[in-house]
């Protein structure tokens, strides 16, 4: 199984990345996370993001906040697909990160998640994995089923305490 890398401009975003790790556990994905600036580590990105297929993995998480150039300067070094997650900061609550992640010039893409979307980058991050992994898009697709039941008994809930207390 090909593995995801979850990368950070600093380790203060950690606790808004670690949603992700957990569904990529849940979902059996091998991890490595690791902490790296395009600004006072561009060699380090540089050589990671270059190397990063040939090290196995199928894609590329990459959070950060305010000017977030990892991401696109990721996406510039590697042909994987790149998931950004832009951070909330006191600056300009997370806008700032989420339009230098989305207005990436052509042929340089980064797809990008909510404001600290960590859930949906792992998400995303799977059903990448699943086009070539039939055992995780069957996971996938249980999962998916297990969310709607989930949604539907809440709703038969919700459904039987209103008729219970009109």
């Amino acid at each position: 199984m090909k593995k995801i890398a979850v990368l950070m401009g600093s380790d203060s975003d950690f606790p808004k990345v670690e949603p992700a790790l957990k569904i990529l556990k849940a979902f059996g994905i091998p991890t490595q996370v690791r902490v790296m600036s395009c600004h006072r580590t561009p060699a380090v990105v540089k050589e990671f993001s270059e190397n990063a297929l040939k090290n196995g993995y199928g894609a590329i998480i990459a959070a950060a906040g305010k000017a977030a150039h990892i991401a696109g300067v990721i996406a510039a070094h590697t042909i994987l697909p790149v998931i950004g997650i832009p951070i909330s900061s006191t600056t300009l609550d997370g806008m700032d990160a989420l339009l230098s992640m989305v207005q990436m010039p052509p042929g340089v893409p980064v797809a990008t998640v909510a404001i600290n979307g960590a859930e949906n980058a792992a998400y995303l991050a799977v059903q990448i994995l699943a086009l070539s992994d039939d055992s995780l898009a069957k996971k996938l697709v249980e999962h998916r089923i297990k969310m709607t039941e989930d949604v539907i008994a809440k709703d038969l809930a919700l459904q039987k305490r209103l008729v219970d207390n009109p």
